[in-house]
């Protein structure tokens, strides 16, 4: 960024020496712990390994976290503290092989349709059960709907298991034999009667009944969460209460069957286990210095350079700019002046900043106006690398063209940084995506995500992709049995062997609605042809063609009658901290009382409130109280 402002070319060599002369003044007057990275599900897991230890063990940065807190760390914590490690359990032809399959606050068909089509293609004519405020394209397609009322999914479930409990329609045997807490889970949902959870939820008795006795007549029963579990108040019980359905019912570790989480970008899995921010290298803890000897001796460092405690969450770091205690910021591939919740004051953040470099594919995403320097960077088929989805599998990336102009891919990018800092020693092994995906798959022998038995990227190619774990005594049984589920035996990761039955107390909203803000905003996936903040979306003409231009909100035909808004009617909506025109699309897809507006369009998350989980730190997208006037 010139002295006017406004951001010129410069070469390779300018940029780099500009990075890390103002990163390390910034370090220099205010301490290590006043420089922090943002990163992304969205680069390879190389990339991601590679930006976490040159940023923690070279660049002496304290704090780091990814977007992946914006969708996956509730279902992260919730697994790591029900099983004992962060496993989803299941693999994706559990879609066909159930014949109850459950889906809670995921609009599968129009954000994840290729599941979906894994779903039509169930010939066992499952009963599909969708638990969601509104009447989404999924729902319309299910053959249950539960249309329960925004954020009572704790209470709700606490009721269903409840009325599991009371009618015996419980696997005592596997209860007793793999789980621990069962009692006082019990003991402790006895205050959810069906009456307190049908005036709560909006859910009849006789639906609540009908629910229960759907999951008991069901052979193999799957539940399959999303975003609207994980972005949530009280999101890591909620989605705890979902696996303690599944664990009360035994529906776990056979085919169509799982507690199962729904990731929300191509390598979340991957920013889970490698991304070096909250978590160390290959899902190991900072805290454990068994595990920082093991990380430093495979990567050939001090142990003195690693930290024995963990970055703070994404909220933190902004919180740590508004406090004046973070200065620089290096964000990658992520684009929170779209994305992230409460986005005015995000905004506010990022100019505090004394330093802010932006690394993207794009020079037009909202992130890059308030950058100091913009690094462009190659897009993911423009280099080599492993993605790991949802079901744990991972799949090799293909370099298919060459990056335009002077862009370079991420890892490229690290490597110059490490080489400016005067670190690029610590990181010789490094040199190729190759090269460390081989070291990533050292770091996790012992581990429940053991890949050690992946050799190279050929292997990966040929079986077109790899579940974890796959230990070297794994490759045998790849090529007849490469969709492998979690908990088959019923051992789980903590020290006992058994899963764990965790619960509390209802936590209040941080928001509620009164007579000034009376309606509940709902946000999400607004249709297939978008994807989070459009930044390679709304390039495309074809894609442009599917949905609305402008900013909407769904409104129930009642409250538009009571308010005498027309359809396609530009009005106001208004939360406790910005004001939005959008137009008026009338729809029942909402209940009344509540409205919907899609997270694509940049003006979203002017309204959202800044609340969180307690336990994962991850945003309450999902409920806040606004007003809609002409």
């Amino acid at each position: 960024k010139s002295k006017d402002s406004e951001l010129e070319e410069v070469s390779w060599e300018t940029a780099m020496q500009h990075f890390q002369e103002k990163f390390k003044a910034v370090q220099a007057t205010h301490g290590d712990e006043s420089v922090a990275f943002i990163s992304t599900g969205q680069i390879v897991t190389e990339e991601m390994a590679f930006l976490g230890a040159l940023a923690k063990f070279g660049m002496g940065m304290k704090h780091g976290d990814g977007n992946t807190r914006q969708c996956m760390a509730t279902a992260v914590v919730a697994y790591k503290q029900s099983f004992g490690f962060d496993a989803p359990p299941y693999t994706y032809q559990d879609f066909e092989q159930s014949d109850v399959i459950i889906l809670i606050g995921s609009n599968l068909c129009i954000a994840h349709p290729i599941m979906w089509q894994r779903v039509e293609r169930n010939k066992l004519n499952p009963e599909i059960i969708v638990v969601d405020p509104r009447t989404t394209e999924t729902a319309v397609a299910a053959t249950q709907h539960y249309p329960i009322m925004p954020k009572s999914d704790l209470i709700f479930f606490y009721g269903i298991a409840r009325i599991l409990i009371k009618n015996g329609w419980i696997d005592q045997q596997f209860i007793n034999s793999h789980t621990t807490e069962y009692e006082n889970f019990a003991k402790h949902i006895e205050q959810f009667t069906p009456e307190m959870v049908a005036q709560q939820s909006g859910i009849s008795i006789e639906m609540l009944e009908k629910l229960a006795l759907t999951i008991h007549k069901g052979e193999n029963v799957s539940f399959w969460w999303t975003m609207g579990v994980n972005q949530g108040h009280e999101a890591t019980r909620t989605a705890q209460a979902i696996i303690n359905l599944a664990l009360m019912t035994g529906n776990i570790g056979r085919a169509g069957t799982g507690a199962n989480s729904i990731t929300g970008q191509c390598n979340a899995m991957g920013s889970r286990l490698f991304s070096n921010t909250t978590g160390l290298l290959g899902g190991h803890n900072f805290a454990d210095p068994a595990h920082r000897e093991k990380v430093a001796r495979i990567l050939e460092i001090d142990a003195a350079c690693i930290t024995s405690e963990s970055s703070l969450a994404y909220d933190q770091i902004i919180q740590g700019i508004h406090d004046g205690k973070i200065k620089g910021l290096w964000v990658i591939a992520t684009n929170g002046a779209h994305s992230w919740i409460h986005q005015d004051r995000y905004k506010e953040a990022m100019q505090k900043l004394d330093f802010l470099v932006v690394q993207d594919m794009y020079s037009t995403v909202e992130s890059a106006e308030h950058a100091d320097l913009l690094l462009p960077a190659a897009g993911w088929g423009e280099k080599d690398g492993v993605f790991i989805n949802s079901e744990r599998r991972i799949g090799l990336v293909k370099k298919v063209a060459l990056a335009p102009g002077l862009a370079l891919s991420d890892f490229n990018i690290f490597k110059l940084v490490a080489q400016y800092w005067g670190c690029g020693d610590m990181f010789k092994k490094w040199s190729s995506p190759e090269k460390v995906f081989q070291l990533l798959t050292e770091i996790t022998k012992g581990q429940p995500c053991d890949i050690s038995g992946i050799k190279d990227y050929k292997m990966l190619d040929e079986v077109k992709g790899i579940q974890w774990p796959c230990t070297e005594e794994d490759i045998g049984n790849l090529a007849i049995q490469n969709e492998r589920r979690l908990f088959a035996d019923g051992e789980f990761y903590h020290p006992d062997g058994k899963a764990k039955f965790i619960f509390s107390d209802l936590t209040p909203l941080a928001e509620l609605t009164n007579t000034d803000y009376p309606f509940i905003l709902l946000t999400g996936r607004g249709s297939s042809a978008q994807w989070h903040t459009q930044t390679r979306t709304k390039k495309s003409a074809i894609l442009r063609k599917l949905y609305p231009k402008f900013i909407y909100i769904e409104i129930h035909p009642l409250d538009a009658e009571k308010l005498n808004i027309k359809s396609n009617q530009v009005i106001n909506v208004s939360s406790r901290r910005a004001t939005v025109a959008a137009t008026a699309y009338i729809s029942t897809s909402v209940q009344t009382g509540q409205i919907f507006m899609p997270m694509h369009y940049a003006k979203a998350n002017r309204l959202t409130h800044g609340s969180f989980d307690p336990y994962s730190r991850q945003p309450n997208y999902k409920y806040c109280a606004v007003n809609v006037t002409l």
